[in-house]
């Protein structure tokens, strides 16, 4: 009994310590070149891959992004328990009724999930990529000239390629 309670008080003392073990709040690392802030310093490597924006809209896009997925990830759970219920029906004309409606309602929920989150990412990509700064070009200069990006500003800015191409 005295083992066991010794042993306890050990294991306590020992998380205890780690705990409260001094941390180096002044220590900084430099992040990989394959980071998105590659060679920058920052205070911890948890910071390499954060973007440096701060806007509302691009966490706003992820939430709905993770909606929408998880409702995808239901709406094929739903498709499986058709099946299920399907396989499981014997031969019952109620229970195959059932089981392709089930079946056929999956489908229709995940056709509906795809189009949701094609036309969220649509809009809110063209809604708040275009808001100032340097456009990628439209490439107006005819032909199919490849890396022609222009210099204007907004969304539909820039010249693009300078006309001919490959």
């Amino acid at each position: 009994m005295k083992k066991k309670i010794l042993g306890v008080i050990a294991g306590a003392v020992m998380l205890a310590s780690m705990a409260v073990a001094p941390v180096s709040a002044t220590s900084t690392v430099t992040c990989p070149a394959t980071s998105k802030r590659a060679n920058q310093t920052v205070k911890s490597l948890a910071e390499c891959n954060l973007v440096e924006d701060n806007s509302l809209w691009p966490t706003v896009t992820n939430i709905i992004n993770v909606i929408i997925g998880v409702l995808g990830f239901v709406t094929i759970v739903v498709i499986v328990l058709g099946g299920v219920q399907y396989t499981t029906s014997a031969g019952d004309a109620g229970k195959v009724k059932k089981a392709k409606d089930t079946i056929m309602y999956g489908v229709i929920g995940l056709v509906v999930a795809i189009l949701a989150f094609a036309i969220v990412n649509f809009a809110l990509g063209a809604m708040f990529s275009g808001s100032g700064g340097e456009g990628e070009g439209n490439n107006s200069g005819g032909g199919n000239s490849s890396n022609s990006s222009g210099s204007g500003s907004g969304s539909t800015g820039g010249t693009g390629g300078a006309g001919g191409g490959n």
